[in-house]
């Protein structure tokens, strides 16, 4: 296999999770909650994590970038690196906790989903960057409302 070919395979590897993108009933959900795992797991400290997404979220534009082609499919459902960074977003800065990450969980998959306004319209940008800017709002819409409830 020549190394173009590997590098190919690998970049959408990177975006589709490997099988995680492949999994035949929501598989954006499934992103996430590899993204949950990881971030419980981890428990990354606040630098960390912000290393982390300013190495990903570019990543995760690269490689959604390239997988869309390669799927010759705009927004591929396999593609899943943007629920992945979205969820690692929507955590910044909120308390270590299983009922933090649960809730970021689910309000991060209801903001992904319904798309309200502005997503929506930020979806149809197109490319890796469309891929990735829906997620990343619905992950900044997220953490402004778990920020509020954490000052209530």
């Amino acid at each position: 296999m020549s190394n173009s070919k590997l590098m190919g395979l690998l970049l959408k590897n990177i975006a589709t999770l490997g099988f995680i993108g492949y999994l035949p009933v929501a598989p954006g959900t499934f992103g996430s909650l590899f993204a949950f795992l990881i971030f419980i797991l981890l428990k990354p400290a606040v630098f960390a994590h912000v290393i982390i997404l300013f190495f990903i979220i570019p990543l995760g534009i690269i490689t959604s970038h390239y997988a869309e082609k390669v799927l010759d499919e705009k927004d591929s459902k396999h593609i899943v690196i943007d629920e992945f960074c979205g969820y690692l977003l929507s955590v910044i800065l909120l308390p270590l906790s299983i009922s933090y990450a649960l809730s970021a969980f689910f309000l991060f998959r209801f903001f992904d989903i319904l798309k309200p306004f502005p997503i929506k319209k930020i979806d149809s940008i197109g490319g890796g960057k469309g891929i990735m800017a829906d997620d990343l709002v619905a992950a900044l819409y997220t953490n402004f409302v778990l920020q509020i409830w954490k000052l209530i």
